[in-house]
């Protein structure tokens, strides 16, 4: 997970937004360390991690710029899967980059997925938002259960 976030942070920095901090696991913050401008924190529960991005430059952004950003943790975890591949490494990499592809709420998929929405109505509209969001996690469920169902 911390070269996920690694991958959006270097994005984001190649297209000049900046990064406040990185969180690694979700639940109370048990401990922070601040490096220069950036904060990083580690919580209770190594579930998650996150980095923290100035989400109005980002949003000023062409469009093609805040789709790199989005889909950096991705790229990054390709280049990972491949570097790695046939190793555990590998695999696991390549899995969070399928699973962070799914259009599920606040998942880089989604987040994607609205950039496109909003090119394609050449503005924001919060009807076609929910709706997307709506059958982005039903579209996930539907590939989760697929999954499960050929391999387990």
């Amino acid at each position: 997970m911390v070269m996920h976030e690694l991958g959006h942070a270097l994005a984001a920095r190649l297209c000049g937004v900046k990064a406040s901090g990185f969180g690694f696991g979700v639940g109370r913050r048990v401990c922070r360390v601040q490096l220069g401008a950036i904060s990083f924190g580690l919580r209770r529960w190594p579930l998650g991690s996150f980095v923290m991005l100035d989400g109005d430059a980002l949003r000023q952004r062409p469009a093609a710029q805040q789709l790199f950003v989005h889909l950096g943790g991705v790229l990054m975890n390709l280049l990972a899967g491949a570097m790695f591949y046939g190793t555990n490494l590998g695999w696991l990499n390549l899995l969070l980059a399928a699973g962070n592809l799914l259009p599920l709420y606040q998942h880089d998929g989604w987040k994607c997925g609205l950039v496109i929405v909003r090119i394609l109505l050449n503005r924001k509209s919060q009807p076609a938002e929910w709706a997307f969001t709506f059958s982005g996690g039903f579209v996930s469920f539907v590939v989760a259960w697929l999954v499960v169902r050929l391999f387990v």
